[in-house]
């Protein structure tokens, strides 16, 4: 009931505007539902396992798949803040940081039919406190990286059975996240164009000794591009990354295995997407599911536009960056 309220009210979200907004100003234990945050004992997880559900149930068919994106957005407040990347303000050759709170958000990116688009639907959000928080209360920090672990690997708990992508930037493409949640989660991400890229070990029947991780290298992604011998495929796209409406572009994709040293390998599927017309630079995408298409795996990629449209409307109608 006071979930229901807080969306309809307008101005401050109190107890008594969000009882007013949902018709319950006049019922009896009025007061009761100002104890519910201090007094009763409840559980986020729970809650974020039971609107999960119900997104499932509204807006995704039995069998298909779950596509989740996950970003971070910082809040502004004094405690457990950073000093932070502003994705908002910063842009390709500029750099802006800010001092603020970051949170680790988990969404449900479904197209909506009557709306027309894809939606970005929060269902868990953690606060992400910075490392020079940790440090100051003496407890151990966690990257971004293992905050998107721990929450991949409880949402495979939760959806046992069930088909689950994730999308995110390029910031998720670590090697160690993809190698802990890629026999569980299907993931997509942007890849670096100069990435280390080998072909898979060659095993016969008479190796002896350690198997190899990986085979001979492969030419870069960014060598790809100026290639005259890279096979590009002409596809169509409705709401393109950025809002952009209806966009063609070409896309080449191929198999191969990610590596750094010291660190563990990482099969996957890359493809090139470029703008026939140029109007914008070629990117590289990864998708830890070998069998998945091109135009399957672009197509959950670009879900992950509504993310940014998420953010900016909770920020501007629910007020999400301030204290309350």
């Amino acid at each position: 009931m006071l979930a229901a309220g807080a969306i309809r009210a307008r101005g401050p979200r109190t107890v008594a505007l969000a009882l007013r907004a949902a018709g319950f100003d006049a019922a009896p234990g009025f007061s009761a539902y100002h104890r519910v945050l201090s007094r009763r004992p409840w559980s986020g997880l729970a809650v974020s396992r039971l609107l999960l559900a119900e997104l499932l149930r509204a807006f995704v068919p039995p069998g298909a798949a779950v596509v989740i994106g996950l970003d971070e957005t910082l809040g502004r407040r004094i405690a457990a803040r950073g000093v932070y990347r502003d994705p908002v303000r910063s842009s390709h050759g500029h750099f802006v940081k800010a001092s603020a709170l970051c949170w680790f958000s988990l969404m449900l990116l479904t197209p909506v039919a009557w709306a027309g688009r894809a939606w970005a639907l929060p269902f868990l959000t953690a606060l992400a406190p910075s490392k020079q928080y940790a440090r100051r209360r003496g407890t151990r920090h966690k990257k971004m990286t293992d905050w998107a672990r721990q929450a991949l690997l409880q949402l495979s708990r939760w959806l046992p059975g069930r088909r689950i992508v994730a999308v995110a930037d390029r910031s998720y493409a670590a090697l160690e996240l993809l190698h802990a949640v890629r026999r569980h989660i299907c993931v997509v991400t942007r890849l670096r164009l100069d990435a280390r890229l080998f072909d898979s070990p060659p095993r016969t029947p008479r190796s002896i000794g350690r198997p190899r991780i990986v085979g001979p290298r492969q030419p870069t992604l960014a060598q790809r591009v100026g290639r005259p011998d890279t096979a590009w495929r002409r596809l169509e796209f409705e709401g393109w990354y950025g809002g952009g409406g209806r966009r063609v572009v070409e896309v080449a994709t191929g198999t191969a295995v990610w590596h750094h040293t010291s660190l563990p390998a990482a099969p996957l599927r890359w493809q090139l997407v470029r703008d026939p017309a140029g109007r914008f630079e070629p990117l590289a995408l990864l998708c830890t599911d070998l069998d998945a298409g091109s135009a399957e795996a672009l197509g959950w990629f670009v879900r992950r536009w509504s993310v940014e449209v998420t953010f900016a409307e909770a920020r501007r109608h629910l007020g999400v960056e301030t204290q309350r």
